[in-house]
């Protein structure tokens, strides 16, 4: 059978999903809102300027919307022939955070690079490569995706990349890395005896992770008891919970928190969420996670309707991640979980992160866009036998 050259971008705006356009955009204009909300005393305080972080994040959101058109339009599919290139700029980025000269500090971290001035997060990049790598990789070898030795190349990458990340240290996006790991290498057609072999140590090395450095440990105990230590490693938790139960059910009303006065630390980043509880109360909370909610189902939903195994481990790449980070990041600032930063997807402040889970939507749409056009091929060929030849020439199974 001749093989169907690929396009390179599909056109036409006639099948998008709506819903994901919706949820995506009014997220990240909420989160700009949120931002201002959060960030204006302390930016004034700062750096002489209340929209200090605006900016950036109004910058990274007219960047990210780029990047969601061009992927909406740009064939996933040839993704296929990017699986190596994503595999050496995820790594590539993530050692170079490591290099002095290079690689950021911030607050006792290496997690940013910063080049010619401009500054971004490797991690947040390396998530999306190893999506690609991984997707194309258990596309392509679907066929040894059940044998021990074929699915290791996976997990050989996905665990070099959360030792690279761990090494920043960053144990937050190590987790998110290795969730992410284990649910591509479940659904691309691992066995369940395998999954469980592996699983098990990456299960029980957390603790160990936690034991290797005091500041770990500290936050472990802050976070069974916080008012052990009020003024040290519990006080943001302290504040993060004092914002939460001050906003009640209806909230103190949008832009009069009082935690963002220099009480609660990274109010417009990692701890965003607790400044929305305080501002909008619990039904903010509710109406905000119900969006979230929304739009992992959609993920999902696209996941098993698209017409490929590479578009549903892609989509099912994108929408775990987002799902991972909403969950943890929640579940942190409500005390649920050990304190550890991590932003909110497309809410936190963060343009790394805002551009990247953009275009991870952008592609969800590409993959979602494909399908539809598959399944209106096939239901015209049906009823039209005219429609027949187009069915052939432009469907690639």
């Amino acid at each position: 059978m001749q093989k169907v050259k690929q396009p390179f971008f599909i056109k036409g705006f006639a099948k998008i999903n709506w819903v994901i356009v919706i949820c995506v955009i009014t997220l990240a204009i909420f989160g700009i809102v949120m931002i201002y909300s959060a960030s204006s005393y302390n930016a004034e305080k700062n750096f002489g300027d209340s929209f200090y972080f605006v900016n950036k994040q109004i910058i990274g959101f007219v960047l990210g919307l780029g990047a969601m058109i061009f992927c909406y339009f740009f064939n996933y599919q040839l993704l296929q022939k990017f699986m190596y290139p994503a595999l050496i700029l995820g790594l590539l980025v993530l050692g170079l955070v490591l290099i002095p000269g290079v690689g950021v500090e911030l607050y006792g971290a290496k997690r940013w690079i910063s080049i010619f001035g401009v500054s971004f997060q490797a991690s947040e990049i390396a998530k999306f490569c190893f999506i690609i790598f991984a997707s194309a990789y258990m596309a392509k070898y679907k066929d040894k995706m059940s044998h021990f030795f074929g699915a290791l190349p996976v997990l050989i990458v996905g665990t070099i990349m959360c030792v690279l990340i761990m090494l920043e240290p960053n144990m937050s996006i190590t987790i998110c890395m290795g969730v992410l790991m284990l649910t591509l290498l479940l659904i691309g057609g691992m066995r369940i005896k395998h999954f469980g072999l592996m699983a098990t140590p990456l299960v029980a090395v957390v603790p160990v992770l936690i034991l290797a450095e005091p500041y770990r440990m500290q936050r472990l105990m802050a976070f069974l008891d916080p008012w052990a230590n009020p003024q040290g490693e519990g006080f943001q938790l302290i504040q993060s919970l004092y914002a939460l139960g001050n906003g009640g059910f209806f909230g103190v009303g949008l832009f009069h928190s009082r935690q963002k006065y220099s009480f609660l630390p990274f109010s417009e980043s990692d701890f965003i969420f607790s400044i929305i509880g305080e501002e909008l109360g619990f039904i903010g909370c509710v109406l905000l996670i119900a969006v979230f909610l929304t739009l992992i189902i959609v993920g999902y939903k696209i996941a098993v309707r698209s017409k490929d195994r590479l578009g549903c481990y892609l989509a099912v790449g994108i929408t775990t991640i987002l799902a991972v980070q909403v969950l943890l990041n929640i579940a942190v600032v409500t005390g649920a979980v050990p304190p550890t930063g991590l932003p909110l997807p497309l809410i936190s402040a963060g343009g790394t992160s805002l551009v990247v889970f953009m275009a991870g939507m952008g592609v969800l749409l590409n993959i979602y866009k494909q399908s539809e056009m598959d399944s209106f091929a096939v239901e015209n060929a049906r009823t039209n036998p005219t429609f027949l030849p187009f069915l052939k020439k432009g469907i690639n199974r």
